[in-house]
Parts: C-alpha cells; sequence; structure tokens
C-alpha cells in the first residue's frame, strides 16, 4: 500500500501572506478594470493589449506575443482584437515575414486613445499599488514578483516588456 505525504502545510504567518495576496490577486484587476470602464469605456484587457502594441516598433506586433504578454489565449484575444478593430483602434494584417503568423498594429486612433486613457489608469496603479508603500517596499515587490514569475514560468515566458514609444514612433 502507498503511503501518502503529508502536505508541507503553511505556517500562521505563510497563510497570512498567502492570503493578502490571494485578495491582491482577486481585488486588484477588478479595481483596475471598474476604473477604465468608467473612465475610458475600454476593460483592463482591452488597454493592456493597446499599450503593449503603443510601446512596440512601430506599434505593431505578433498576436502570439501580445497574446503572451497579456496573458492571453488566442481565442480571447482575437475577440478582444476584433473588438478594438470595429472601434477603429487596432488593425489586423498578415506577417510579411511569417505568412502563418498575423500582426496587430495600434492604429493612430489607437495611439490616441492610449494615450488618453493612460494618465487614468497610471493614477489609479499609483493609488492602489505605489501610494501605500515605500520605495524599499517597491524595490522588494519587483524582486518578490519576478521570484514567484520564474517559479510559474521557468521557460521565461511571458517575454520581458517592450521598451516604450514615443509620440514619434
Amino acid at each position: 500500500m502507498e503511503t501518502v505525504e503529508e502536505p508541507g502545510w503553511l505556517t500562521e504567518e505563510e497563510q497570512q501572506a498567502w492570503f493578502a495576496l490571494a485578495g491582491v490577486l482577486s481585488w486588484l484587476p477588478d479595481a483596475l478594470d471598474a476604473q477604465l470602464q468608467r473612465d475610458a469605456g475600454i476593460s483592463h484587457f482591452e488597454y493592456s493589449v493597446m499599450a503593449m502594441l503603443s510601446m512596440s516598433p512601430g506599434r505593431t506586433m505578433r498576436m502570439s506575443e501580445v497574446g503572451a504578454l497579456a496573458n492571453g489565449a488566442l481565442p480571447r484575444l482575437s475577440r478582444t482584437v476584433d473588438r478594438l478593430e470595429k472601434r477603429g483602434w487596432v488593425t489586423r494584417r498578415p506577417d510579411p515575414q511569417d505568412g502563418r503568423s498575423t500582426l496587430a498594429v495600434l492604429t493612430d486612433a489607437g495611439w490616441e486613445k492610449v494615450v488618453a486613457t493612460a494618465p487614468g489608469h497610471v493614477a489609479e496603479v499609483r493609488r492602489a499599488v505605489f501610494d501605500p508603500i515605500t520605495k524599499t517596499q517597491v524595490r522588494q515587490l519587483a524582486d518578490i514578483a519576478s521570484r514567484v514569475r520564474r517559479v510559474v514560468h521557468p521557460d521565461g515566458c511571458p517575454p520581458p516588456l517592450p521598451a516604450p514609444a514615443t509620440p514619434e514612433d
């Protein structure tokens, strides 16, 4: 008969930390989504897609890369890009370097939407995440999040974010 090993139960301190993190993982996306819906009429996922495109060279990325960065399955990403296309903010075109791939391109109207939406989004991120913590804790948060991400995605996925683009791009 096989023996089942007991799991390494969390200590009380670890439980408190886990519940705090689980709450952040549940509530922060809702808070960010609510602000963007209220102020810009878009979801957090839609904004994330457009923001990633805005930071890419030529405001263009392969759909698969956008999906990896936004942590969105391709069907969800495709439906989102459909909505963004209908609003004139994103277009799709075949990748000339790989005919099997599709490029997502942020339009000038999409760029204007990101530029108009970003200040309110950044203010909400600052209010919810950075204002309550110290500069030392910001560095600790970055270190902790990076360590956890490396365990969750040991293959290096998602890829690093692109460098921010400027309005002249």
